[in-house]
């Protein structure tokens, strides 16, 4: 349990997400006060940076659109040529089934 640096009270743990659905952890206080620890702030951290090594741009392929996938995904999900995937539209994004 972390001390409020405001008015050194005890915090609390609280969960929320971003407005991309990340979810985190912070230190909340009566008085107001909410932060991050070193610990949490590396957490999101480094979900930023798995998602960014898994970024991938749209190319136009005749009237359509088609997505290239990234190779760690390839081999992770062992994905062969001409595999075929399920698009499930969310709110907010597209999940791929393999």
């Amino acid at each position: 349990m972390k001390l409020c640096s405001q008015c050194g009270k005890k915090t609390v743990v609280k969960s929320a997400k971003l407005k991309d659905g990340t979810p985190y952890q912070y230190h909340s206080c009566n008085c107001g006060e909410e932060f991050l620890d070193m610990k949490q702030l590396h957490e999101v951290a480094e979900i930023y940076r798995e998602r960014k090594r898994n970024i991938a741009k749209l190319s136009k392929w005749g009237v359509s659109l088609g997505v290239r996938i990234p190779k760690e995904l390839v081999q992770r999900y062992n994905l062969k040529d001409k595999s075929e995937v399920t698009f499930i539209p969310e709110e907010g994004s597209i999940r791929i089934i393999v």
